[in-house]
């Protein structure tokens, strides 16, 4: 069958089951963690909220600024706007002189929907909307390969580094020099050549892998941020295509991060911040978020991926 570019946008449904999904692989279920914070001692100071944002590489300050827009200014952050505005531009680590700043975000977390849909906001800004701008202009019209672009883009960032989402696409483009045919249902025109969308998102997983084990950037290199050790980001997406899951629908089986098939359904806006156990009942494990992305403004710089926390 045809798919018609009407399907394209990820919206409803297949939004939040994307956005859920990559929950998964953050945090370990498919809840919004609006009031999660702590330093996880990865150099960015602390990391909080539905997207990691971090005090130091200056996303966290562009949620409490949109979060000052709807509260006027005068909130529980307010006291500490000087500190936080001069981390995010020096992209300092330091929590000296904020550290009631997690005291803070969580109990805001917990039930002020302002600060929810400021959280909200950011993410979509600087995550989620830059990642369906690269997936229009290739064309993608499969829910499971706007998916994984999205994920990428949370993982390796949206800016134009060696190891962002957009060079991972071109490495992948650059790749084809013939037609590719398959059985998707989507055509994607890659230098000028007809190329199956399935065809092209697994090549472009394949980079991705390669990426994580052999990256690019002097700064995602070495010690102890070992990138492989998080394919299973790329082994559930590469799960949900050799189902044939190819639109998401009302629910998607996927891998968790110990490769057990669950179902991800989709809910309703409202979530339970509240949640610490898995879909399996554990306590939820916290993953060390990997690259977030750059580009002004701020300036950010790309963010070295890390191994899991432990429990």
């Amino acid at each position: 069958a045809v798919l018609s570019t009407a399907n394209a946008t990820l919206c409803g449904c297949s939004k939040d089951i994307a956005l859920r999904l990559t929950n998964v692989y953050e945090n370990g279920d498919t809840e919004f963690h609006y009031d999660y914070c702590e330093n996880i001692n990865d150099g960015r100071g602390f990391t909080a909220g539905i997207a990691g944002f971090c005090t130091g590489t200056a996303d966290a300050w562009e949620v409490i600024k949109e979060y000052h827009k709807l509260t006027g200014g005068n909130d529980d952050f307010t006291p500490m706007d000087g500190l936080l505005e001069k981390y995010a531009l020096a992209e300092d680590e330091s929590t000296s002189g904020i550290e009631d700043y997690c005291s803070v975000w969580e109990k805001l977390g917990q039930s002020d929907k302002k600060f929810q849909q400021a959280q909200d906001t950011i993410r979509d800004q600087m995550y989620y909307n830059p990642s369906q701008k690269e997936a229009d202009k290739l064309g993608a019209k499969l829910d499971v390969t706007r998916g994984e672009i999205y994920d990428t883009g949370i993982q390796h960032g949206t800016g134009e580094g060696e190891d962002g989402l957009a060079a991972l696409i071109g490495y992948t483009n650059a790749a084809f020099s013939s037609d590719q045919t398959g059985d998707s249902g989507s055509t994607l025109s890659i230098n000028g050549k007809q190329v199956d969308e399935i065809v092209w998102l697994k090549k472009f997983i394949t980079i991705r892998d390669e990426d994580l084990k052999n990256p690019k950037e002097p700064e995602n290199q070495g010690g102890d941020m070992v990138w492989a050790d998080d394919d299973y980001r790329t082994k559930s997406y590469s799960y949900m295509i050799d189902a044939g899951t190819y639109m998401f629908g009302k629910s998607v089986k996927v891998l968790d991060n110990d490769g057990n098939p669950i179902t991800v359904e989709c809910q309703d806006s409202a979530t339970s911040t509240r949640r610490r156990r898995d879909m399996n009942g554990r306590p939820i494990k916290r993953y060390r978020r990997l690259v977030l992305p750059s580009g002004p403004p701020p300036s950010r710089r790309h963010r070295p991926p890390l191994n899991r926390l432990q429990e």
